[in-house]
């Protein structure tokens, strides 16, 4: 180790480096982001001698026995794509007490019942403590080991004594490198961390889970540069307050981003909700004004979410517009259309939309329930609580045709609904069904004759 030091600012958002102190980050744009660490001139090399691999032809390694780990986490395979890849590196963040290190202590669980020894490495929890939340969880496996360390040389001296199938960090801000002078937590130290122990993962074919801590912001804490070095990034979405947990895919090299996993928070840990659709719409109210559903999709998945706008008088110069859980700029975009292509006059209204359940959605199928559930509650005219409404709205007032109507629709039939507000040119591609009636429309002003037929 060379005795030569050299000073050092990182900025904490996105790993900048630069000679001297900076207010504001040339590359993020942050302000006050850039803390000073020593920088060391000689680290330990990550490959020891005769440790490397000489290349082989793209056409010898074969795929036959590359099977996928099931974690017996229904809702978390799908997300992985099918299961764990072995070697993969998985990064879970979240608010803290969202629910990351029961979901992946559950997982633990199941993987050491059929896959032989996981292990289970706490950084800010001694063994007691995981130990008496396994309990809670009856995690009591056998196969499932846990230590509390957070030295990475222990670590990898751990991983290589043990040989498990899976191992799970917890967390990588914990972890730190005795040969770098930084305090754990800091960028050198997740960076270096995180770096070694993805090179442990391919070499030994291990799969690793990190847990990383969230900024106020809601993304991971440390460099950015964290996400592009991992394999897959999950995100746990959700009020700590309520029960409903969404985990989110963000990045995944072995599968799809769309897809997402829905768990209930409860005593024994997290349960999944193989069918979110009746969960979301369990406490709607059909009476009422502006509330309308929307069946939208999530990766594979049909969603039925409820819509809900409330529009009243505005007793300022300026109305509000808020959404929840839809896109704000989205909104405020169908709010003009109606003002100019529906006749309706909003510019002294407040205007709030919301998507029960907590759930966030962004896909433009939501446009044609929206602009009805506005349109409802500003006439007050209940929508006939057995309809659905999808499709896009472009800025003339058409409504375009949304991807995989035929899926959307089939789930909203076995929920029971009758009618189906959707555009024309989807209604020439679907075979027309016994159980719910579809109603084909081409502009807005045509679905809002309809609502005022009702």
């Amino acid at each position: 180790m060379a005795a030569k030091l050299k000073t050092k600012f990182v900025c904490q958002e996105c790993a900048y480096e630069t000679p001297r102190w900076l207010g504001r980050c040339p590359d993020c744009q942050g302000w006050n982001t850039f803390i000073e660490e020593i920088e060391v001139r000689e680290t330990r090399k990550f490959i020891t001698e005769g440790s490397s691999v000489p290349p082989r032809s793209i056409s010898e390694p074969t795929l036959d026995d590359e099977k996928r780990l099931s974690t017996g986490i229904g809702e978390l395979d799908r997300i992985l794509g099918g299961g764990v890849v072995s070697g993969s590196v998985v990064l879970i963040g979240g608010d803290p007490g969202i629910g990351k290190s029961t979901l992946l202590l559950q997982a633990c669980h199941q993987l050491s019942l059929k896959r032989g020894p996981v292990l289970y490495i706490s950084g800010e929890e001694s063994v007691r403590q995981t130990k008496l939340r396994a309990s809670r969880l009856q995690a009591s496996s056998a196969e499932l080991y846990l230590v509390c360390e957070i030295d990475l040389e222990a670590i990898e001296n751990h991983i290589n004594k043990l040989k498990p199938t899976v191992v799970v960090i917890d967390s990588i801000q914990t972890v730190y490198r005795s040969d770098l002078p930084s305090a754990p937590g800091s960028v050198s130290q997740v960076r270096e961390s995180a770096g070694s122990l993805i090179y442990l993962a391919k070499r030994e074919g291990i799969s690793i889970f990190l847990i990383g801590h969230v900024t106020k912001e809601g993304t991971i804490a440390g460099p950015r540069i964290l996400e592009h070095m991992v394999d897959t990034v999950l995100y746990f979405e959700g009020e700590v307050k309520t029960d409903l947990r969404i985990l989110r895919a963000v990045k995944n090299r072995f599968g799809s981003t769309n897809e997402i996993g829905i768990f209930e928070m409860g005593e024994k840990g997290l349960r999944e909700v193989p069918h979110p659709s009746e969960l979301f719409l369990a406490e709607r109210l059909s009476d009422i004004s502006g509330s309308i559903v929307v069946p939208c999709l999530e990766g594979t998945r049909p969603l039925l979410v409820e819509l809900q706008a409330l529009v009243s008088s505005s007793s300022f110069s300026m109305p509000r517009r808020l959404a929840n859980g839809v896109d704000y700029n989205r909104a405020c975009l169908l709010f003009a259309i109606l003002e100019k292509k529906g006749g309706l006059h909003l510019q002294n209204q407040d205007i709030f939309v919301n998507l029960a359940g907590g759930i966030r959605l962004g896909e433009p199928a939501l446009d044609l329930g929206m602009a009805m559930a506005v349109a409802s509650s500003f006439w007050d005219v209940p929508i006939p609580p057995r309809m659905v409404a999808l499709g896009e709205i472009g800025l003339g007032g058409e409504i375009r045709a949304v991807s995989r109507a035929g899926v959307r629709i089939k789930e909203a039939a076995r929920l029971g609904f009758e009618q189906c507000l959707i555009s024309n040119s989807n209604l020439k591609g679907l075979k027309p069904s016994p159980d719910i009636e579809l109603i084909g429309v081409s502009r807005i002003e045509e679905a809002l004759k309809i609502l005022k037929a009702k």
